[in-house]
This record gives C-alpha cells, sequence and structure tokens, in this order.
C-alpha cells in the first residue's frame, strides 16, 4: 500500500508529496521547500518515519516545484527524474522566475534519468506509471498509481480548474487535450492529488470542472 504526506511549501502554497511503501522506501515529489524551516519540515518527518529514500522525481520544472531539488540532492545523494521536454523549463524559465520574483533559488542538478509516456517507476512496491502531460509546460508528467487508484497530477487539474497556460511554450488547447486523454481514461475514483490545493477525483472534475464540459 502506497502512503502519502502532503506539505504545502513557499510563498506559492505548493504541494509537495512524499510517497512510501509498507517497508519504508520513499519518493519525493516535487520538491518545493523554501528556507531552511521548509527543510527542517521536511526532513524531520522522513528521519521520524525512517524512510529510504530512493527517488526524486518532477511532474514539471516550474520554479514553485522544483525549490527544494538542490536540497533533496544532497540531501540523498539522488538527480531528479523528469521527462526530457522539461530541461528548457528547469534551465532557462526557472532561473527567470527566481529573478523576476526576487527569490532565492539554488540551481538544480541536472536529472538522471528521463521518462517517457508508458515508463513504470518502481518505489519499493508502490508502482508508478509515467503519462506525458504537457500544456501547462512542455515537460509535463503525472504519476498514476492503479493498484491504489491515485495520481499525482502536477499543475494539470485542479478542484474545478486546471493549470495556467499563460507561461512560456504552455498552451491551452494541448493542456486540455492532455487531461482528456491521460487523465479523464482513469476511473471516476481515482484521486488526484493536485500542485496547489485540495485532492479531488476524476469523476468529480469529468461531472464539474467548468473548463472541461
Amino acid at each position: 500500500m502506497a502512503n502519502i504526506k502532503t506539505f504545502v511549501f513557499s510563498p506559492f502554497h505548493e504541494n509537495t508529496y512524499v510517497l512510501y511503501d509498507d517497508n519504508l522506501e520513499a519518493t519525493i515529489i516535487d520538491p518545493g521547500c523554501y528556507g531552511e524551516l521548509e527543510e527542517k519540515e521536511l526532513m524531520t518527518f522522513i528521519q521520524n518515519e525512517n524512510l529510504k529514500v530512493t527517488h526524486l522525481l518532477n511532474t514539471h520544472c516550474h520554479i514553485d516545484h522544483v525549490f527544494g531539488n538542490k536540497f533533496v540532492c544532497d540531501q540523498f545523494q539522488l538527480r531528479p527524474i523528469m521527462h526530457k521536454e522539461d530541461l528548457w523549463t528547469l534551465n532557462e524559465m526557472t532561473p527567470g522566475a527566481a529573478q523576476l520574483y526576487g527569490l532565492n533559488l539554488e540551481a538544480s542538478p541536472q536529472p538522471e534519468q528521463f521518462v517517457e509516456q508508458g515508463d513504470i517507476i518502481n518505489v519499493g512496491q508502490i508502482e508508478l506509471e509515467v503519462r506525458f502531460t504537457p500544456g501547462h509546460a512542455p515537460g509535463h508528467v503525472v504519476f498514476v498509481c492503479h493498484k491504489d487508484k491515485f495520481v499525482i497530477n502536477g499543475d494539470c487539474l485542479f478542484e474545478g480548474s486546471i493549470g495556467r497556460t499563460d507561461f512560456p511554450k504552455s498552451d491551452h488547447e494541448t493542456l486540455l487535450n492532455s487531461i482528456r486523454t491521460q487523465l479523464f481514461t482513469l476511473d471516476d475514483d481515482y484521486v488526484v492529488h493536485t500542485g496547489h490545493g485540495a485532492a479531488t477525483t476524476i469523476g468529480s472534475e469529468k461531472k464539474y470542472n467548468p473548463f472541461l464540459q
């Protein structure tokens, strides 16, 4: 069974996830920890639960989702796993965003490996399917756990909303297509853990999300 711990980090109120199995093998997804207090909060949980962190996953590389990449890499001798189409976001857009907002950003290490549509990532007993979901970011992916019926969906789909598409290399119609073909093909009872705000379900968003009617 997959256990999920959610942290809300940074001025952007970004959801950082720690997934771990019953043998305490874990992955951190989208570490948004900003500053020493948030880094300590993340590490205290990991240490108290005796977790062994084996993967660092990025759904995409906008600044709020990678604030903590270097910290996690330094702590666990890991490098991020992401889609190759988001290298531009990581290396070009994100440093510019830090400068624009006047925020401190320690540059993320370069990826350890790239994932593609349909890849499977095994975190102990947890099996995550990678689905390619561009639109909000050019290399956006989501991680689907079919056994426990949930998806870590980054900034694709939100409760009653969708990801922003006013960023460079974002595209509204591409995002809608990603949601319809990669998320709405899941069963209605799959829980969607979002990059910001509350979790929702596939069924609820099919029925009520005004952007997708």
